[in-house]
């Protein structure tokens, strides 16, 4: 029975973990001067030139983060050579691979896989107006999986008598996002800029369990709680069978998929992006000279969908009394094992299948705000050379993050830049860098805020934090002074 509780909300984060291909900010280039897509994370922050995106090519990224990595699903099978037939790699669930070993993996204040695909269409940027101003056309995809520590224990170690699954849910949002952003100098030392959003509801789907517990009663385990998948999306509806039990009379609806009547726009909603950046000239307290503080506000907003349609489980209790004292052997007056596992996997039927609710009307739902906080300090002897700090705060419930982001940079040209940072963040501790190419005609760059680590076969990341930035655009006008770096760090 584990197993089948197990298969599914597995098989999610399995997907999540091979689709790596998203395009996201890149916190490393924060303060790289002419770095085209900075006012994504501060619309305070313009650029010496203009550019248009070459499209697909503008803004590419694979990026994708998390507590929880492949190489928590899978380990090496200690049977392998020794044993006829065994894989080289096992799931998590084999039963040579210890308890101990799996648990100490996993994070006990949850397990989270992150990915955020963000897919400019258009993206043009250029100086009027008295100031720097942006038009960006752009999809942009989120989904995040959330499983509790408990869920694997249970899975792998039964040790102790109760287990709550409070916290477990899929959730998905995708959108397209218009946006038009200007920033301007409004004093001498002080640059603000803000950039407004029209939004376009694709799709927003969420599978969460609510109450859902395991307790040892007896010596048999009692599972209850409730299951609920919600989807928006115009012309949407959920599919149903109808299936019959098979060790009782009567039969049962079960949704297993849904149908889309139509492509449209399921909502439509606002966002709003904020930021100032303040540079400390004159001032009386000499060694603050140079230095900058900005602050940006992005993703403030929400979607108002059109419709909801819902799917929920039962609610009833599921006992389960294990597979002790089964007949394996038919004709013989006893209960087979065939009988007794269809009886199991009725109840477990009317425990965990989700029937359909129905359309519950709109609702709204907010699209996650990010917070940076930036300070920058050029080097006194060699103001080329700039050091930075930059915390970065995601507002999103429980898929909530922080990074915190050290970095030196150094502008050694006026047409090239690029640092080095460490960053310590709610998942890991890891480096990045970025290179920046922008002389008159044309920009390119490559970056990371995640190196790769280790790898297994086929050279898959077995950590969850991976990311590679690199973009393409056409460039115009800028100055011929040399440009200077800044970067910064995270929280």
């Amino acid at each position: 029975m584990k197993a089948s509780f197990c298969k599914y909300i597995l098989a999610a984060a399995l997907t999540a973990s091979a689709g790596t291909m998203m395009a996201q900010d890149l916190n490393s280039g924060y303060f790289i001067e002419d770095y085209k897509y900075r006012h994504d994370m501060n619309p305070a922050f313009g650029n010496d030139q203009g550019y248009a995106a070459i499209p697909v090519l503008g803004n590419l990224n694979a990026n994708l983060q998390g507590s929880l990595g492949v190489g928590d699903l899978f380990y090496a099978n200690p049977d392998y050579g020794r044993v006829a037939g065994a894989k080289k790699t096992a799931s998590f669930l084999h039963p040579s691979i210890s308890a101990d070993q799996v648990l100490s993996n996993l994070s006990k204040d949850g397990n989270s896989l992150i990915l955020s695909m963000d897919v400019p269409i258009v993206s043009v940027g250029f100086k009027a107006f008295n100031g720097y101003n942006t038009i960006e056309l752009r999809e942009r995809t989120y989904m995040g999986i959330s499983l509790p520590y408990e869920f694997f224990q249970f899975a792998k170690d039964l040790r102790n008598q109760s287990y709550s699954f409070d916290g477990m849910d899929v959730t998905t949002n995708d959108y397209v996002e218009l946006g038009f952003g200007h920033s301007r100098q409004i004093f001498d030392n002080l640059r603000v800029g803000a950039k407004v959003k029209i939004l376009l509801g694709g799709a927003y789907g969420k599978v969460s369990f609510d109450g859902v517990h395991a307790n040892l009663q007896g010596d048999q385990w009692v599972i209850d709680g409730k299951a609920r998948a919600e989807l928006s999306m115009k012309g949407a509806t959920f599919k149903e069978e109808t299936k019959e039990y098979k060790s009782k009379p009567g039969t049962y609806k079960q949704v297993n998929d849904f149908n889309v009547d139509g492509a449209g726009i399921g909502g439509f909603g606002l966002g709003l992006d904020l930021g100032a950046a303040y540079k400390f000239k004159d001032c009386s307290v000499d060694w603050l000279n140079g230095m900058q503080v900005s602050l940006a506000l992005t993703d403030l907003g929400y979607i108002k969908w059109s419709n909801t349609m819902v799917a929920e489980s039962s609610g009833t209790p599921f006992v389960f009394d294990g597979f002790n004292n089964f007949d394996v052997k038919e004709g013989d007056g006893k209960t087979s094992f065939s009988d007794k596992s269809d009886e199991v996997g009725d109840r477990l039927v009317d425990f965990a299948h989700l029937e359909n609710k129905g359309d519950e009307g709109g609702k709204s739902h907010g699209i996650g705000t990010t917070m940076r906080l930036g300070i920058e300090y050029p080097l006194p002897v060699y103001d080329k050379l700039t050091f930075g700090l930059l915390g970065t705060h995601r507002f999103q419930g429980d898929y909530s993050w922080s990074e915190a982001r050290l970095s030196a940079n150094c502008a050694p040209l006026g047409w090239l830049n690029g640092g080095l940072n460490v960053a310590f963040t709610s998942f890991c501790t890891t480096m990045g860098w970025v290179l920046n190419v922008h002389p008159k005609g044309f920009n390119i760059f490559f970056g990371m805020d995640h190196m790769v680590g280790k790898r297994g076969a086929s050279m898959v990341p077995l950590d969850s934090n991976v990311s590679f930035n690199f973009g393409m655009n056409i460039t115009w006008g800028g100055s011929k002074k040399s440009s200077k770096t800044l970067n910064t760090l995270t929280f």
